[in-house]
């Protein structure tokens, strides 16, 4: 478990504070006549260190490549210009005011900058710091705490001998009015994503269904949660034929775990649904062998809604919430649902299995139907669905489909949280590929087009009629198989946390 570092508001001077390493932020600066000559950095909330060099920092910088740039750290020593002995310079990347009406689509804002650049320095603190302060703060307080929690962050419960240090990090420039309660809140958001995290990194021979929905229910429990779990026996009796389905293959029983928020004040209700696949060889369909280890992360959406609906307990948000949460592990063996099975639904839809390896959408829609029996105002599912999503839109913009004005309104706030998201189409003529020759519907089609927006199609199936719907498709963002990258980690991404926050929060604003 990642162990997050102490946070503090701090109203000394940077330049005078007591820290291994200090924090600013820099922009690119605009080209001169000399078109060869090095180009200073734009200084970000920093006049007093700047001050402090002589108003020389800037030039400094620039003379070690410094030019400003997203995800850019240079480290100078100060030799005594402040407190601090090293100096850490991160770049913003360009003004968002500056840029062209015509830029890249979905170029980060002012606190999505503050929030990447806040991960990338946390990412390139020497080991032996224990004191951080940062400037940053004064640009946005709470895109820097979380960039900067977030970016500590580190999966390291299998490594022996790899306790870093206890840091302290300091936030200069935003003492007074409500920041501690900025602070606050943001901690806790930055926390849920690694608590998220957490899980989707534990390995699935230590999170396999009935674990996994233990830890659910302990992180519930802790903060009032209310947790309802069913076993093999009570899906049975009720019918879940979908979660049963996919996890009969394994010598590991299959969950489902129901999470309840509720709050005395809550004018509206919201349903989360997560995927919860501990680890999918596909079955009988079996997957190659070739990076089949990222299946690890198949339950990245339940781990999301799980840390979400906790948050929400935390923050003591007025809107009432209930997660929905099927778990599974997809295996061959013996006892494997086969290509060419029917299975009865939750609810007693029939879906003829074409291909075990998209299981994702059989447990799934047991569990929207199970959601909506609540009669939700809104219904919010994600997961890693469908790796057309990848095809589509890469390794980092989720795909969000679901019913327009809704998908939209989840689009936009995905939009605003830095996470991102595309919304995407439902076409009418793509339903008829998912006819089946025996059942009420197949669960595939019998081609590779459109695959994001056909399992978008079934499960909408399943979703009551009347109740406002999104799907967040997060098989490649969920998981990070390259490179770092400002506050997200190699492995498990924690997204979209932060976005279901915030859609819960905009919900109860309704209110």
């Amino acid at each position: 478990m990642s162990i997050p570092p102490d946070l503090e508001l701090s109203d000394a001077a940077a330049t005078a504070a007591a820290l291994d390493v200090l924090v600013i932020g820099t922009r690119p600066g605009a080209s001169g006549e000399d078109d060869d000559a090095p180009v200073p950095p734009v200084l970000v909330g920093a006049d007093d260190v700047d001050a402090a060099f002589g108003g020389e920092l800037a030039s400094l910088l620039s003379l070690t490549g410094a030019a400003g740039a997203a995800d850019e750290v240079v480290k100078l020593p100060t030799r005594g210009a402040v407190t601090a002995p090293l100096l850490l310079a991160v770049g913003l990347g360009p003004d968002p005011d500056s840029r062209p009406a015509n830029g890249a689509q979905g170029a980060p804002d002012v606190a999505e900058q503050v929030r990447r650049a806040s991960g990338a320095a946390a990412r390139a603190l020497p080991r032996s710091a224990t004191r951080i302060g940062t400037t940053l703060a004064s640009v946005d307080l709470a895109a820097a705490v979380e960039g900067t929690v977030m970016g500590t962050y580190a999966f390291t419960d299998y490594r022996t001998a790899t306790d870093g240090p206890l840091r302290t990090v300091s936030f200069h420039g935003a003492a007074g009015g409500d920041a501690a309660e900025r602070l606050a809140d943001a901690a806790m958001t930055a926390r849920a994503v690694c608590a998220a995290r957490d899980l989707i990194n534990t390995p699935p021979n230590d999170l396999y269904p009935a674990e996994f929905a233990r830890r659910a229910a302990e992180m519930a429990e802790a903060v009032g949660v209310e947790v309802e779990v069913l076993d093999e026996s009570e899906l049975a009796a009720a019918g879940y034929g979908g979660v049963l389905g996919v996890g009969t293959g394994s010598s590991r029983p299959p969950r489902l775990v129901r999470l309840r928020h509720t709050h005395p004040e809550a004018t509206k209700a919201v349903a989360l649904v997560g995927k919860g696949i501990t680890f999918d060889t596909g079955g009988i369909s079996i997957k190659p062998a070739a990076n089949m280890d990222h299946m690890t992360s198949d339950m990245s959406g339940a781990a999301c809604v799980v840390a979400t609906i906790c948050l929400a307990a935390e923050q003591n948000l007025p809107v009432n919430v209930t997660a929905t949460v099927p778990m599974a592990e997809n295996m061959p063996s013996g006892t494997a649902y086969r290509p060419g099975d029917v299975l009865t639904m939750y609810g007693g839809k029939t879906v003829e299995v074409l291909n075990t390896d998209a299981e994702g959408r059989l447990v799934l829609g047991d569990a929207i139907v199970r959601a909506c029996e609540d009669g939700p105002d809104y219904l919010v599912e994600t997961s890693t669905l469908t790796g057309a999503q990848t095809v589509a839109l890469g390794a980092r913009t989720a795909g969000i489909m679901g019913s327009d004005a809704f998908r939209d309104r989840v689009t936009g706030v995905a939009t605003a949280t830095g996470e991102g998201g595309w919304a995407m189409p439902l076409p009418e003529e793509l339903r008829a590929d998912l006819d089946s020759r025996v059942a009420d519907i197949a669960n595939v089609t019998g081609h590779r087009f459109g695959g994001m927006l056909v399992a978008g199609i079934f499960l909408r199936e399943f979703v009551a009629e009347g109740v406002p719907w999104a799907h967040i498709d997060i098989a490649g963002p969920a998981f990070n198989t390259g490179g770092p990258h400002g506050y997200t980690p190699k492995g498990g991404t924690g997204l979209p946390v932060r976005t279901l926050a915030a859609v819960l929060a905009d919900v109860a604003r309704e209110g």
